[in-house]
């Protein structure tokens, strides 16, 4: 079981702590081994969050009970971490635990210096302020979320479930993290690389294009021509093109290659299938061109991604 801190303080941001509560607090009697949450503090008394919510927090000392700190918000001006927070939290990190931050809790971790040389990100109305205040961060424009081996952070506000969402899925497989996010009412196709908001909508309907994203999940085993896909959202192909790098900041074949990675990644944590029939359920042409695409987007083959998921379902069971 995996004992998660969410850390809030007074004046905190009460959306992201509640995405936070929501995600890992939330008792599920119906998952074995779910997370062990507990919301605390390294300020001592009553806390009020923003909007005049009254909360009581832990007050704690240390984070060596926990495996896993989340951070859903830090205030990016005039708040200097206390000594106490910032020697625990470095520590935590040195111990090999994982730290996530939603939406402005990225300030926290960079001032702290936990972020330097490496990628993150932020909500996109901070991103110059933090570039200015951390150039040692590799910052990522205008994505959900970057996780980058044992730390996360996502851009703002509802980007925090989109992070949440992935970091289930990497502790309890797709099957889970699915049932969380249909609970949630949340979209299948927000990745972490799609962009954080579109400022020009291409559609007065935006839901054909939403519809055309639904029909291509549903068929990814097929050969789907782009062509045909723009024509079921209605549009040319020069205006689907556009429209999916505005709204997933993709082009329409890359955007179904994840699909298809995504798909057969769910494939090889639940079935036993030889890898050409995962290729060939998954919409891949052969095991090749699913081998290629899968050590281009994951690093790994495969028969190697089934075996490391095989040993992580392993260790939580």
């Amino acid at each position: 079981m995996h004992s998660v801190a969410i850390l809030t303080y007074d004046q905190a941001s009460f959306f992201e702590l509640g995405c936070a509560v929501e995600l890992f607090a939330l008792p599920r009697p119906e998952q074995k081994n779910w997370y062990c949450s507990e919301i605390v503090s390294f300020e001592s008394g009553d806390l009020s969050l923003l909007g005049q919510v009254q909360m009581h927090a832990k007050r704690i000392s240390s984070l060596d009970a926990f495996d896993i700190l989340i951070v859903p918000s830090w205030p990016v001006a005039n708040k200097q971490p206390s000594a106490q927070l910032a020697a625990a939290v470095c520590a935590f990190v040195d111990a090999g635990k994982r730290i996530f931050s939603f939406c402005s809790g990225a300030f926290l971790f960079a001032e702290l210096g936990l972020l330097a040389n490496k990628k993150a990100t932020t909500h996109w109305k901070y991103a110059e302020l933090f570039k200015q205040k951390f150039p040692d961060v590799q910052y990522q424009e205008n994505v959900l979320y970057v996780y980058d081996h044992c730390i996360g952070t996502s851009a703002g506000s509802a980007a925090a479930l989109d992070l949440g969402i992935e970091i289930i899925r990497q502790d309890f497989g797709y099957q889970i993290a699915n049932q969380i996010a249909r609970q949630l009412v949340l979209s299948a196709h927000r990745s972490g690389g799609q962009s954080q908001f579109v400022q020009t909508p291409v559609l007065n309907s935006p839901g054909q294009f939403s519809k055309s994203l639904d029909w291509a999940v549903e068929h990814l085993a097929q050969n789907i021509d782009i062509d045909s896909f723009a024509a079921r959202a209605s549009m040319s192909r020069r205006t689907f093109d556009r429209k999916f790098k505005q709204t997933l900041n993709l082009s329409p074949k890359d955007w179904l290659t994840l699909q298809r990675i995504n798909l057969a990644k769910s494939i090889l944590e639940t079935q036993t299938y030889a890898i050409e029939r995962v290729a060939e359920l998954s919409g891949f042409n052969n095991a090749i061109t699913m081998r290629h695409h899968f050590r281009k987007q994951l690093g790994v083959s495969p028969k190697t991604y089934r075996s490391q998921f095989c040993a992580s379902s392993e260790r939580n069971a």
